[in-house]
């Protein structure tokens, strides 16, 4: 069983490399279409920071819902980003998170949930997110094996049913990828589909000589 040490160093992988990824990215990038239909890169980034600053400060006990308000990703929105990325992964270092209970309005009214847990879901987030911004770049993510071992049971077990349909679900209904590398398997379980990819993408490439 992970100790709650390796839960936010596994964390800190995922974290890590969304912000290599982003780092990656180019002014004309941010206008790009992602996996998440409702956000061109710079809206993901922007979802991005502001879910590490509101979890950040769940870690503390802050249960504010305006600190998971989006901010301005200002002109460098790869600084931004990594500042949101710095801060999260701080909070969650912190001496005698382990022990508390973190509230997550963004969740919903009143949620709470154990560190242990709270820490999970934002571990398979940043998956996810990492590989949505490698997807929209052309790109590829790896992981290490210990943290998709992770990921995997905790998007397994998020719920089904007519919510994930509802507007602004969280995530789409699951596809299938049974049988499929642990990314696609992850990737699947929270309504992505594992073989997508950037259109604008596709298309520059269909049309080089």
């Amino acid at each position: 069983m992970l100790t709650d040490l390796d839960l936010v160093a596994l964390d800190a992988e995922a974290v890590r490399a969304s912000v290599a990824l982003v780092a990656r990215a180019t002014p004309a990038d941010l206008a790009l279409p992602t996996p998440c239909p409702d956000w061109t890169l710079h809206g993901l980034i922007t979802h991005m920071a502001a879910q590490h600053y509101g979890f950040a400060a769940a870690s503390a006990g802050d249960g504010d819902p305006a600190r998971w308000r989006p901010r301005r990703l200002g002109g460098d929105p790869a600084a931004a980003y990594a500042a949101a990325a710095d801060t999260v992964l701080a909070a969650f270092a912190a001496d005698g998170v382990a022990g508390r209970r973190f509230p997550l309005p963004d969740f919903a009214a009143g949620a709470s949930f154990p560190a242990r847990q709270a820490i999970s879901f934002h571990l398979v987030d940043y998956v996810a997110h990492s590989w949505d911004v490698a997807r929209t770049l052309g790109l590829q993510v790896r992981f290490s094996p210990q943290l998709l071992a992770a990921a995997l049971p905790v998007a397994l077990a998020v719920p089904g049913g007519g919510a994930r349909l509802a507007p602004g679900a969280a995530f789409a209904p699951a596809v299938t990828a049974a049988g499929g590398p642990p990314l696609d398997q992850v990737i699947a379980a929270l309504g992505r589909d594992p073989g997508w990819r950037s259109p604008a993408r596709a298309a520059a490439a269909g049309a080089a000589p």
